[in-house]
Parts: structure tokens; sequence; C-alpha cells
């Protein structure tokens, strides 16, 4: 077991709005894979395939973060905080909803750093 952490943040566009949300996302790429503790940082988009169920957020980063420290340091980067404050936040953004989520391969120990 390690102190890795797996995030799966996923992206609902606003209609019509896929494409270009797609473009701004993949520019996060880039930096972030230079963070340190990202092991990585990998943008997705939803395929159709029999043994897969489609739901509403086509657009997913697959990350690896070395640790919980690690993920939070990005979180705080102003380059992820301004992408939230304009594209998630703003009534103007391309995001109609996201919806991020942590994992831990450590099992049940909920007085880890992941879980608090």
């Amino acid at each position: 077991m390690s102190s890795r952490v797996y995030v799966l943040a996923q992206f609902k566009p606003k209609a019509g709005k896929e494409h270009e949300l797609f473009e701004v996302l993949k520019a996060l790429e880039p930096d972030s894979y230079r963070e340190e503790g990202c092991i990585q940082y990998m943008l997705t988009r939803q395929i159709d395939h029999p043994s897969a169920t489609r739901n509403e957020y086509p657009i997913v980063f697959n990350e690896i973060w070395q640790n919980a420290e690690a993920w939070a340091a990005h979180g705080n980067r102003q380059q992820i905080k301004n992408f939230f404050e304009t594209q998630v936040q703003a009534e103007t953004g391309l995001v109609e909803d996201a919806m991020v989520t942590a994992y831990s391969d450590e099992g049940h120990h909920y007085d880890s750093p992941v879980f608090k």
C-alpha cells in the first residue's frame, strides 16, 4: 500500500461547450505534469462501450498524486484556482457542474490525511 492519492475530476460542460471546455482543460496538463508529486494528470473523454455506462460528465482528469500534500498543493496553484473561479463558479464559465473525488489504496484507514 502507498500514500498515493487517485483523483477523478469530472466535468459536465454547458450545452454545446464540450469541445471548448476540453481545450481549456487540456491547457492545464503540461504545467500540472511538472508539479512535484504529480505521477499522472491525464485528460480523457467518455466513450461509448457496451461494458460502460454513460453519465453526464463526459470529460475527466484521471490524476495520481504521490500523496495528499502534493494533491493539495496542486489545488492551491493559481492556474487551478483561476480555472475553477472562471469556468466552474462564474455564470459565464463553460462548466455546468464538476465533481472531484479522491481515492486511496490504503484500505480503510480513515484517520489518514487523505480522508480528512
